[in-house]
């Protein structure tokens, strides 16, 4: 089984890019199933029902989320019926949403987890023991389990893989949105990647127009962040390949999409 994973999309040059993209992807791998961060999809904060919706027409089968899961207020009205997006499942009890959800692919489940570091980032619940609780309950039906770890840190990011190695088919970084040169498989027959990267502006920081991050490094005064919609656009990306019988994944490729990277289909 093949699994695509379009790192997170920012604004609408990243949605511009997927929309354009995926369906090349598809061809050329032929992938059975794909997974899109989307937590940076409306301007660049946050998802909206409207762009969650146009994701799985476009082809995705799962939507996964990390800490501006909140930012667009609608979020509230659509969440918990939306039966293919997780959010991070050490958010607090109570929480709207799920952070675990499964789809079946022609009988066979695949469980993906979504999670949130703590370094660097608002403090949550212990996403290693909460991995635990969570893989416990996705082995109960499947041992096709996909984790995006939403975290800053790259130690925490490898901590975790370390640390879930055999007991999960991939562990995906996403949040720093510059991709990582280091896919491997783990020891036990994990796929690894520290982080999957960015879809959407190119000619930018993170995303974000450069001359703001220019001016607020260079003068540390308040600057108001905005996606860059005129400069070049990238997509990258993760693909894995898992055993359908044990979950243990057999290869790993990153996706990396650009002018300087051109896509060969």
């Amino acid at each position: 089984m093949k699994i695509l994973f379009i790192g997170d999309v920012v604004g609408s040059p990243g949605r511009d890019m997927v929309k354009e993209y995926l369906p090349k992807l598809k061809e050329k791998y032929r992938p059975h199933m794909t997974i899109i961060n989307g937590e940076n999809a409306a301007s660049g904060k946050g998802i909206t029902e409207k762009i969650y919706k146009q994701f799985l027409e476009w082809g995705a089968q799962v939507i996964t989320m990390g800490n501006h899961t909140w930012d667009k207020k609608d979020i509230f009205e659509f969440i918990n019926d939306a039966k293919y997006m997780v959010r991070p499942a050490n958010f607090p009890e109570g929480t709207p949403g799920k952070g675990i959800v499964y789809y079946n692919l022609n009988g066979i489940e695949v469980a993906v987890i979504n999670m949130q570091g703590r370094t660097f980032l608002p403090a949550l619940d212990d996403p290693f023991r909460k991995a635990d609780e969570m893989i416990n309950k996705a082995k109960q039906r499947t041992n096709l389990i996909f984790l995006d770890f939403h975290a800053e840190a790259t130690s925490e990011k490898q901590a975790m893989g370390w640390y879930v190695d055999g007991r999960v088919s991939a562990v995906v970084g996403t949040h720093t949105h510059t991709q990582t040169a280091d896919e491997r498989i783990l020891p036990k027959g994990t796929a690894y990647i520290t982080d999957a990267g960015m879809t959407g502006p190119y000619d930018a920081i993170l995303g974000t127009d450069k001359d703001a991050v220019l001016k607020k490094f260079l003068t540390n005064l308040p600057v108001r962040f905005e996606v860059d919609k005129k400069g070049r656009t990238q997509l990258n990306g993760f693909l894995v390949t898992i055993n359908e019988k044990d979950g243990s994944a057999s290869k790993v490729e990153r996706i990396l999409i650009n002018d300087d990277h051109p896509f060969f289909g």
